[in-house]
C-alpha cells in the first residue's frame, strides 16, 4: 500500500503559503503520486479518498498552527497524461486554482480516484487518439472542444 503511505507523507512535506509568489507555492507544494499495479488492483476508492481526507485535515491543522489567516485550498486531480494523481496546496480560493486549462472543482474525490485506479496504462495515450483529434480539427477547422477535468478541492485555510 505504497500509495497510501505517500499520500500520508504529503501532510508532512514542506509547505509554503506565499500569496504574492504563486510559482514558489506551486513548486514547493505540488506532489505527483503514482501507483504500482498491486496498489491499483488492491486499493479501494474509499481507502484512497480517506487517505486524502486525512492529509487535508493534517494540512488544515498545520496551517492553523502557522497562524496563516488567509484562504488556502488543498486539491487533487488525476493527471491522465502522466498517469499520476497530483495534489497541491495554494493560497487561492476553490474557484481560482492555478491551472491553464479548464477544470471543474468538486467536493467528491471518488471519481478522480476511480479514474486513476482504473487507468490500466498510466500515462499512455494512443497515437490513434492523437490522430483522431488532429483529423477532427482539420475537418472542422476549429479547435476541438476541451473537456474540463475534475479537481477535488478542500478548504484548508482560516478564511472560509
Amino acid at each position: 500500500m505504497v500509495l497510501l503511505t505517500w499520500i500520508a507523507e504529503v501532510a508532512d512535506e514542506p509547505l509554503v503559503l506565499e500569496p504574492t509568489d504563486r510559482r514558489v507555492e506551486w513548486e514547493t507544494n505540488t506532489w505527483s503520486l503514482g501507483a504500482v499495479d498491486e496498489d491499483r488492483s488492491s486499493l479501494s476508492v474509499a481507502e484512497v479518498v480517506a487517505a486524502f481526507e486525512r492529509t487535508a485535515a493534517a494540512i488544515r491543522q498545520r496551517i492553523r498552527d502557522l497562524g496563516f489567516s488567509g484562504v488556502a485550498t488543498f486539491y487533487v486531480w488525476h493527471d491522465e497524461q502522466t498517469g499520476q494523481l497530483r495534489c497541491s496546496t495554494g493560497s487561492v480560493p476553490l474557484d481560482a486554482l492555478p491551472f491553464s486549462s479548464t477544470y471543474v472543482a468538486s467536493d467528491d474525490l471518488g471519481p478522480v480516484v476511480e479514474g486513476f485506479l482504473a487507468d490500466s496504462e498510466p500515462g499512455f495515450i494512443a497515437w490513434s487518439d492523437l490522430d483522431n483529434a488532429q483529423s477532427l480539427s482539420e475537418q472542422t477547422e476549429t479547435e476541438p472542444e476541451i473537456t474540463p477535468f475534475s479537481v477535488w478541492v478542500s478548504s484548508v485555510g482560516a478564511s472560509r
